[in-house]
C-alpha cells in the first residue's frame, strides 16, 4: 500500500518524507489557503521538490477548456505532478484529453461507484473516493472503496484507488485490509499510525532497566 501526505504545509511533507514511507503528495484549494498560499504554482514545484512520487496539484477551473489548459500549465511544473480535477462531466471531457497527452490525472471528489467507473474509463490515472466525508452523512465509506475495487477488478483497469478524506488510523487499517492502492493522510494521522501504549510502555520499562544496570 502506497502511503500519500494530505498537505500543503512543506515542513509536514519534509518531515514525513524523512520517516522512509512517503510516495507522494496530496493538495487542493482548501489547504493551499490554510497555509495562506498565493502562489501555488511556487508552491506546487518547492512540493515536487521533496518527493519523486505523484503530486496531485488541484485545477481551479469548472469549464472543461478551462479545466485542459489549467492541467497542461500544472503539469508542466514539475514531471511529477498529477493534475487533480472533480469527478464531473466536464471533469472527466478534460481528463480525457490530459491523459491522451500522457498527462496524469486524479479524479477526485468521488462519491460514487459509477463515478470511480467513468473515471477509470475516460482514463484518469487515479480515482479518489472520500471515505470520511460518506462517513459523516452516515454511509460507509470504505464500502464504496470495495465497490470500486470490485468493479476495477472486473475489468482489469489501471486506475488506482487513492482512499481520501482519510480521519483516523482506523480508515487506514481497513483500506489496507481490503486492498486499496493508496491511502492519503493527514500529518496528524500519519503520527497516530506508529503510536501504542503498550510500545511506549515497553520503551520506558527497557530504559529504567538499563538505568538501574548502570547503577544510576
Amino acid at each position: 500500500m502506497k502511503f500519500f501526505i494530505d498537505t500543503a504545509n512543506l515542513e509536514e511533507i519534509r518531515e514525513a518524507a524523512s520517516y522512509g514511507f512517503l510516495d507522494g503528495v496530496t493538495t487542493n484549494p482548501s489547504l493551499m489557503a490554510r497555509e495562506g498560499i498565493s502562489r501555488q504554482d511556487a508552491h506546487i514545484r518547492a512540493i515536487c521538490e521533496l518527493t519523486p512520487g505523484p503530486v496531485s496539484a488541484e485545477a481551479l477551473a469548472v469549464e472543461s477548456g478551462a479545466m485542459i489548459e489549467e492541467g497542461r500549465r500544472l503539469a508542466a511544473l514539475a514531471p511529477n505532478v498529477a493534475v487533480k480535477l472533480p469527478s464531473t462531466l466536464d471533469g472527466l471531457k478534460a481528463t480525457g484529453v490530459l491523459a491522451g497527452e500522457g498527462i496524469k490525472v486524479n479524479l477526485t471528489l468521488v462519491f460514487s461507484p459509477l463515478q470511480a467507473l467513468l473515471a477509470a474509463k475516460a482514463g484518469a490515472a487515479f480515482v479518489s473516493p472520500f471515505v470520511g466525508r460518506l462517513d459523516d452523512v452516515g454511509q460507509d465509506g470504505l464500502s464504496l472503496v470495495e465497490e470500486i475495487m470490485t468493479i476495477y477488478g472486473n475489468y482489469a483497469f489501471e486506475t488506482e484507488i487513492i482512499v481520501a478524506s482519510v480521519r483516523s488510523p482506523q480508515h487506514v487499517l481497513k483500506a489496507a485490509l481490503i486492498g486499496a492502492d493508496i491511502a492519503t493522510i493527514p500529518f496528524k494521522v500519519i503520527g497516530q499510525l506508529a503510536e501504542h501504549p503498550l510500545t511506549d510502555k515497553g520503551v520506558a520499562a527497557f530504559m529504567a532497566d538499563q538505568a538501574k544496570a548502570a547503577g544510576k
